[in-house]
């Protein structure tokens, strides 16, 4: 069987779908694997290295998917790379579905059968394919140290005889995977760490990490379907708002990571919070893909506003990219052997598994996915 790595186009992406070792691992199964050229070069694998391990170099996207069974990418795709995809071709990737069924009714017509890896259910059996898991848990760890490189003073408590140098003071927002490493990263930096979550469940996990948790005086479940958190009522939001402001004015440096999946990120920090803050204090927005925690975030642009300079880098894990691309490359190998049937190394798409059925978003002509309803 035919498989294809494609070399990312989007803005901001230097992650790799498919790392050497794991090209061997496929070449070596009997599996013929085409890398287009420079794919892995912006997150350090280099073609020469994709050669050793068995694969071939495509010149472009279409050389590279010509005669593929299956297409991996990180992204979602262009439209414009449609006409080159056979039919019957397995693409697999983060599509990012939402609000795009025009660009899935027309991948669907050319019969192309597309798996979005953000909708593999989170079951025991299926975390060695979550994606949003391993990128979400770099993500968290890259923010505390985007974080600290931005604030000018130091993180951890220091006696000298020179004097004391006092710990930064360190908020997450958003006690998720990525909340929870951000947590343990500025922990082992030496922060004095705080968290929030609208989730009761998450503070059991945040004080394990060392961090305090901040309570919300209002009787309400944010546990929402899938361990994430739900969007919560307006009583609710403004007894958090004004618990939040309070919080703020006495951080240093915020990681914010709250989303509400299919829906625009919650904006937890207005303008009038951040002009409460401290001067020269620090706000990392790692929801800034789907709008942003704080109002004054903007996308791949920092912005200093009263003192407080608000970093928002956008696909925070592609800064990570050697070790974001090693994980990423695991999760969809581990997929793709679903599919795979073990004897015969063929295709074969089971749709009575509920990983592959949850992941499905059209097959045979036809959009298949819950997505796509609304």
């Amino acid at each position: 069987m035919r498989i294809s790595v494609v070399k990312e186009t989007a803005e901001f992406e230097k992650r790799v779908a498919l790392t050497p070792d794991l090209v061997k691992r496929l070449c070596d199964a009997g599996h013929e694997v085409m890398v287009e050229k420079s794919a892995g070069e912006a997150a350090g694998f280099l073609d020469d290295v994709y050669k050793s391990a068995g694969a071939k170099i495509g010149k472009a996207f279409a050389d590279t998917v010509k005669g593929a069974e299956v297409v991996l990418k990180v992204g979602a795709l262009d439209e414009k790379q449609l006409p080159a995809l056979n039919a019957n071709t397995v693409v697999i990737a983060m599509h990012k579905p939402h609000d795009s069924k025009k660009l899935f009714t027309k991948i669907a017509k050319q019969n192309v059968s597309a798996f979005s890896l953000e909708f593999v259910p989170r079951i025991t059996r299926a975390q060695s394919m979550d994606v949003l898991s391993s990128q979400s848990n770099l993500a968290g760890y890259r923010a505390v140290i985007e974080g600290a490189y931005e604030f000018d003073r130091a993180f951890p408590l220091m006696m000298t005889a020179a004097g004391t140098v006092t710990a930064a003071r360190v908020l997450v927002i958003g006690a998720g995977v990525a909340g929870l490493q951000a947590i343990a990263t500025a922990r082992r930096l030496g922060a004095i760490v705080t968290a929030f979550d609208v989730r009761a469940a998450a503070k059991e996990q945040v004080e394990s990490l060392g961090a305090s948790f901040v309570e919300v005086d209002y009787q309400e479940s944010g546990e929402g379907s899938g361990g994430y958190a739900k969007e919560m009522s307006e009583g609710y939001k403004k007894a958090q708002a004004a618990k939040l402001h309070e919080v703020l004015k006495s951080q240093e440096v915020v990681i914010t990571t709250a989303l509400i999946p299919g829906k625009p990120a919650p904006i937890l920090i207005p303008e009038k919070m951040v002009a409460d803050m401290k001067v020269g204090s620090i706000i990392v927005d790692l929801a800034i893909e789907s709008g942003g925690n704080c109002a004054l975030s903007k996308p791949g642009i920092s912005v200093t506003k009263n003192g407080v300079k608000i970093v928002a880098h956008p696909n925070m894990p592609s800064r990570i990219a050697y070790n974001a691309s090693q994980l990423y490359a695991k999760n969809v190998y581990n997929f793709l052997n679903l599919l795979i049937d073990t004897k015969s190394q063929a295709l074969k798409i089971d749709f009575n598994d509920e990983i592959i059925k949850g992941t499905c978003l059209c097959h045979d002509g036809k959009l298949l996915h819950s997505v796509f309803e609304s």
